[in-house]
């Protein structure tokens, strides 16, 4: 009977993480279909380089930063869904929206408002995801799942708009279409909200870190490498805004790419999340090696098939990031303090990438090669940091394998 319950309590955790990754998927669907054109839509409102790199940067900033008082918020009250929900429905209607409006600054607002509304639904979902994680065999494993879910969404919307651009060339319809799959995330939010009203007792409960006043020394130490990276790591826009301008891609193949970037994206986290449960933090070692190679192929080679492999590496490190960093930093703290442990995690992170990318804007309006250089030593900077992480990780035990 014991071994009865414990499958049925694996098979409704597994449940929960694929139902989570559906609506993620017409999630990414929907603002990744439209991020995948903001840097060449921006340039036809007059939008510089280092306008388009400071205003997603600042999005970032807020979508990462904001997501300190999401997690805290959503620690205090336990009140997962509702904090969970009000995101989605901001970040949903952001994205139609940018079919109305008329100006770059007003895109802007609309782009920054997007990156708000995942700020306070990450937090809590990425709890509700980890409690079901051991459940189904680890934390690499659950957030692997749903990161390749959301980085399918993420390559079907860039098609969509690429179609929708290829046959009529209005940006501002394709912005439109994108309420359909805004709206069919929505309806999936309220059906995983009824089906699992309190995902978080999927949650093993017989071994769980004791609460403490500070978190761990690793947590910091990761974080200093992750930051590190983001700071390096080129926005999509700045990259197409680039391609666009010295006519390298043609303009209906920008979001085809970006599709490119994200099955790659997709189809790595299901393997590289098994990966890490295994191996930890050996493999973002090694996987951050092969991404900085991202930058002087996008940057630096005027050929499009140079582009086609700079796309895919791109988004084999976004991939990568969005889902091994909530893997590990779920077993570092308490159970109780994991919403906070994100919120704080990923606002240091937002606050490097809006640092990182209005800097690589600026440098780029000045000197192409500068940027290139900047964005490969900011990303290699981070191995010393993650080696050390590495090493101390496994004295003790390797991430995807520690009790929580």
């Amino acid at each position: 009977m014991k071994g009865t319950g414990a499958s049925l309590a694996a098979r409704r955790a597994m449940h929960f993480v694929l139902l989570v990754g559906v609506l993620s998927f017409f999630a990414d669907c929907t603002h990744e279909g439209a991020r995948s054109v903001l840097g060449p839509w921006l340039g036809t409102m007059g939008a510089s380089a280092t306008a388009i790199g400071i205003v997603v940067g600042f999005g970032e900033l807020l979508g990462y930063g904001l997501r300190v008082v999401s997690g805290k918020l959503a620690d205090a009250s336990r009140q997962f869904w509702p904090i969970t929900i009000t995101g989605y429905v901001v970040q949903m209607s952001s994205v139609p929206l940018l079919a109305l409006v008329h100006s770059w600054q007003a895109a802007a607002v609309l782009i920054v408002l997007e990156r708000t509304g995942k700020a306070i639904r990450n937090p809590p979902r990425d709890v509700m995801l980890a409690s079901a994680a051991k459940r189904i065999g680890g934390y690499g494993w659950a957030f692997g799942i749903h990161e390749a879910f959301d980085q399918f969404g993420a390559m079907v919307g860039p098609l969509v708009v690429a179609g929708i651009i290829a046959s009529h060339g209005a940006y501002r319809l394709a912005f439109a279409a994108l309420a359909v799959p805004a709206f069919i995330n929505l309806c999936f939010v309220g059906l995983a909200r009824i089906s699992f009203p309190r995902p978080q007792d999927l949650e093993q409960r017989e071994a769980a870190l004791p609460v403490a006043d500070r978190y761990p020394s690793e947590y910091w130490i990761y974080l200093a490498g992750a930051g590190l990276v983001a700071a390096g790591f080129a926005d999509y826009p700045l990259i197409a805004y680039h391609w666009s301008i010295h006519h390298i891609v043609p303009t209906d193949w920008v979001p085809l790419l970006y599709a490119v970037a994200m099955a790659v994206s997709g189809g790595a986290s299901l393997v590289l999340g098994r990966l890490f449960d295994r191996f930890g933090f050996r493999v973002l070692i090694a996987l951050t090696i092969i991404a900085a190679a991202f930058a002087p192929l996008v940057f630096l080679s005027g050929r499009i098939e140079y582009a086609v492999l700079g796309a895919a590496l791109w988004g084999m490190g976004m991939g990568v990031h969005e889902s091994i960093i909530p893997a590990a930093v779920a077993p570092m703290v308490s159970r109780a303090r994991r919403a906070s442990a994100f919120g704080v995690f990923t606002a240091v992170y937002g606050v490097c990438w809006f640092a990182g990318s209005a800097l690589i804007g600026w440098i780029y309006d000045r000197s192409i090669a500068g940027t290139v250089i900047f964005c490969v030593i900011s990303q290699l900077l981070a191995l010393p940091v993650f080696i050390r992480v590495s090493r101390r990780k496994g004295a003790q035990q390797e991430p995807g394998t520690a009790d929580d």
